[in-house]
């Protein structure tokens, strides 16, 4: 029998493992998002894309509020209540499906809040209709991960909704429609993704018996994680608000190759959410016991770790960022000083984001404030770096990195902020940076220019080549001079570690009935 998790050293390990299992999902996300971004662009074209991007934008926005913050919130509402936890994830379920339906109601009555450039057409009438299914889905698999069910969020978001947006939208264009196909094909993904998540959910927690909506208790439900739904609301736009404000300054086919860039940086920001399902319910769970100093340290260790992984990541795609967005199309390569720019936003933005991650519920009227001014700033710096290229006439390829650079700077003054703040609250140290990650970025720069140094028809080695060897540069050097032993947990299995690594409900929580 495997011997114990040494004491102290139990969240460490719980992190490392669901930090494991969602990085495997990271990479079958990035083997699935690339193949979707090459048919969109080369199919359907860099107009097409842009009216879909700015219309999922919408319809997520919308999604993202309805959840009423209840992805991180209903972790710590299963760690204080009495009541069996299958009524309150219903409970959730419930509250969730109610804003839902308010919010696609808006959205049937201000279509052109969706397609604010284009006419609204076809099934693009419908697609409010898919609120429902997003906001189900996050809510089910927040119930998920506070049993450290991390499988399932892999499996729908990172293998069922990728996969099926990629394959519905290369057979749409060849039978249905060009003009729908990438609709229906969102469509069609975010119905499968629900369904991926509530199988596991009726496995994990059951069938609510004998649950009786309890209707003041939903109302407080709502108005309780109201900071929260603000906060991730905020959060989730300061990575769209970005393709919002071009939507209005430029034409679908700039959207369409801003939207690309946004999405190959957004790779990296999926190693965050890689450890979001299993921090929120360690740190409640270490909060409720009292014990700051232990959060300190998951919030030092969770954050090294995404800097590191982010930094290597934004490296291995944005030197070779003019062969990564010509892999989409020739006419997409315009948009690669964008994709530098919030390539650098991403690495920047894990302080915070990792920050927040215990600001939300040991100060989250503070972290609110700070995430307003955030997207505040950014959307001031956005508008005034657009309005000033174009009057100094620099070309759009220009203007259109304008909000990039904005997103950079306001993500800049948000983890500087947050940081200090949670040290403060913590009375200890909660900054993940270390030093030899300047040692490995030098090696992986060093060898990216080299891989540069090919010629044009070389492009695609680039790619194949270029990418793996600037990442094993980077780790390599980060693997030798940065690492501590309780970082290398993240990559292999101990014998000290129990198959099966999870927390135990706070004292007095009935555990969930399987």
């Amino acid at each position: 029998m495997s011997a114990a998790v040494p004491a102290g050293n139990e969240d460490i390990a719980a992190l490392a493992k669901g930090g494991r299992t969602n990085f495997f999902g990271f990479l079958l996300r990035l083997a699935a998002r690339l193949p979707f971004l090459f048919v969109a662009g080369r199919l359907y074209g860099a107009d097409a894309l842009g009216r879909f991007a700015y219309a999922v934008l919408i319809v997520e926005f919308a999604a993202q509020i309805a959840t009423l913050g209840l992805k991180r919130g209903l972790a710590q509402q299963l760690s204080t209540t009495e009541r069996p936890h299958v009524c309150v994830v219903w409970d959730a379920m419930l509250v969730a499906l109610l804003a839902s339906a308010a919010a696609s109601a808006i959205l049937f009555l201000f279509p052109q809040a969706m397609f604010p450039n284009s006419p609204v057409r076809g099934v693009e009438w419908l697609l409010p209709l898919i609120v429902f299914a997003v906001a189900g889905s996050d809510v089910a698999l927040a119930a998920l991960a506070y049993q450290h069910n991390v499988k399932a969020t892999v499996t729908a978001r990172a293998i069922v909704e990728p996969w099926t947006l990629s394959i519905a939208a290369t057979l749409l264009y060849f039978t249905l429609s060009q003009r729908d196909g990438l609709i229906i094909a969102y469509v069609l993904s975010m119905i499968a993704a629900l369904l991926a998540s509530l199988w596991p959910l009726y496995r994990s927690y059951g069938l609510p018996r004998g649950w009786r909506p309890e209707i003041v208790g939903l109302w407080a439900l709502a108005r309780r994680n109201t900071p929260l739904a603000v906060a991730d609301a905020i959060e989730w736009g300061s990575r769209r608000l970005d393709i919002a404000i071009l939507g209005l300054f430029f034409s679908p086919a700039i959207v369409g190759i801003y939207y690309v860039a946004q999405q190959v940086a957004s790779l990296p920001q999926k190693l965050k959410t890689s450890f979001d399902p299993i921090l929120s319910p360690v740190i409640t769970q270490k909060l409720a016991e009292g014990d700051k100093k232990a959060v300190a340290k998951q919030i030092r260790q969770v954050g090294f770790w995404i800097i590191a992984a982010q930094t290597g990541v934004a490296l291995a795609l944005g030197i070779p960022g003019e062969a990564v967005m010509g892999l989409v199309g020739a006419a997409f390569v315009g948009g690669t000083g964008a994709l530098a720019f919030l390539l650098a936003a991403e690495v920047i933005a894990a302080t915070a984001a990792v920050s927040e991650g215990a600001l939300v519920f040991v100060a989250r009227h503070k972290n609110l404030m700070i995430s307003t001014a955030m997207i505040a700033v950014q959307g001031i710096l956005s508008v005034a770096l657009i309005l000033g290229m174009k009057a100094l006439g620099w070309p759009e390829s220009f203007q259109a990195a304008g909000p990039a650079l904005a997103l950079m700077l306001a993500l800049s003054f948000a983890s500087v902020l947050k940081a200090r703040l949670l040290r403060r609250i913590l009375g200890a140290p909660v900054q993940g940076w270390r030093w030899p990650l300047v040692w490995a970025a030098g090696a992986a720069i060093a060898v990216g220019y080299f891989v540069t140094l090919l010629p044009p028809s070389w492009e695609w080695a680039e790619l194949v080549f270029g990418i793996p060897l600037i990442l094993l540069a980077f780790g390599s050097i980060l693997w030798t001079k940065g690492f501590t032993h309780e970082d290398r947990v993240l990559f292999r299995k101990h014998d000290d570690e129990p198959e099966d690594i999870s927390l135990p409900p706070p004292p007095g929580v009935v555990p969930p009935v399987h």
